[in-house]
């Protein structure tokens, strides 16, 4: 990265999604400069969510658009800033979120929540608030290369707004620091933020991938007695126990329903809390029958794109039972993760355990096909 880049537009290679679930095209493309709000950070590391899986087959028609850059887990260097910028500048180490925090809203100004008016989490948006332009752009013809999730880091070079960029302590080792960007910030705090998880409590978690043993790790670093994995790959137990999980129940091969069996692991109660990390309505049914009566919460994290809706009769919740979504974790973005990100350097939280493969960039296909057969948590690459 020179200085002498600044202000001007940069020619850089992508990984371009063309159509729904077709192998993405490494392609030298056009960066423009930040516009005002807006920083263009160098990409060092990426890796693949199952979000950005989702969206690659197109799952959600409604969601489309194509040529696209996906990518929303990332770490890299601030290249350059636009107008308006402050508290950060040129050479700052990032990671970018894409759940935003502008600090200036009223949903910002609350306590109560992690949400922002205008830079959250949106799966619709695919250009800049600024002037509603895209900043990237094929390099032959020049026409408009999408935006995805605020943040579109398969790219060597992406333009960010602001409100979602985070700095971190140049200290940190930047390959690590791409695991917070969400999955493992979406587990962790869901476990601390949203659930609240005590010492000596009891945790149900449902589906066993970067997000559920995010959870586990945040829950056994709140000091659980009891956390209770259920995957029906039994290829991840190995994992799952290194990262605190006490006991792994495969669906397939019980005899009765999964919440009965975490009654009786629990003595008839049933846990404190429970995670529904699938995007499945009939598992978050039994994440919701596997929490104690008068007092057990059911924590949504998975992503249900269809238009079911939740399958509980209302008067279920008279039992004392409660079922809340969590957003990121419920951590706002720019004030908060930097200090879940020195909480993970003091060992609160072993980011390397999240890791399970490494690439370079030109794999991406690769990363990709290693997520969606199941056999990779995340697959970090170096661009």
């Amino acid at each position: 990265m020179e200085s002498t880049t600044v202000g001007k537009v940069i020619t850089c290679k992508a990984a371009v999604a063309w159509g729904p679930g077709e192998p993405l095209v490494m392609e030298e493309i056009l960066v423009d400069p930040p516009q005002k709000m807006e920083v263009r950070i160098k990409v060092l590391f990426t890796s693949v969510c199952h979000t950005d899986l989702s969206a690659w087959k197109g799952e959600n028609e409604a969601q489309r658009a194509y040529p696209r850059i996906f990518g929303h887990e990332a770490s890299g260097i601030v290249e350059s800033v636009g107008e308006g910028v402050t508290g950060l500048k040129e050479g700052d180490h990032v990671i970018p979120i894409f759940h935003g925090e502008c600090g200036e809203c009223e949903y910002c100004k609350c306590e109560r929540t992690n949400m922002c008016r205008d830079y959250g989490v949106n799966p619709m948006k695919k250009a800049m608030i600024a002037d509603g332009k895209c900043r990237f752009w094929t390099k032959e013809k020049r026409e408009p290369i999408f935006h995805f999730l605020n943040t579109s880091t398969f790219s060597e070079f992406t333009v960010i707004e602001s409100a979602c960029v985070v700095k971190v302590d140049p200290d940190f080792p930047l390959n690590k620091m791409t695991m917070l960007s969400c999955g493992v910030t979406t587990g962790v705090g869901a476990a601390w933020n949203t659930a609240g998880v005590k010492a000596g409590s009891t945790v149900a978690i449902f589906g066993l991938g970067s997000v559920g043993l995010a959870v586990a790790a945040g829950a056994r670093a709140k000091g659980a007695s009891k956390i209770i994995g259920v995957d029906i790959n039994p290829g991840k137990y190995v994992k799952a126990q290194a990262l605190g999980v006490t006991d792994c129940i495969n669906p397939k091969e019980l005899e009765t329903a999964s919440h009965e069996e975490i009654k009786r692991l629990t003595g008839g109660g049933g846990v404190d809390y429970s995670f529904e990390c699938t995007g499945n309505l009939a598992v978050l049914r039994e994440a919701f029958l596997s929490t104690h009566l008068g007092w057990g919460l059911t924590v949504l994290l998975g992503v249900h794109p269809g238009p079911k809706t939740l399958p509980l009769h209302p008067m279920e919740l008279f039992n004392g039972q409660q079922i809340t979504g969590s957003v990121f974790g419920g951590f706002k973005g720019r004030t908060q993760i930097a200090g879940l990100a020195e909480e993970c350097m003091r060992g609160a939280v072993n980011l390397d355990e999240f890791i399970s493969h490494e690439l370079p960039f030109e794999k991406i296909n690769e990363a990709f096909q290693l997520l969606q057969g199941g056999e990779s948590l995340r697959c970090l690459m170096q661009l």
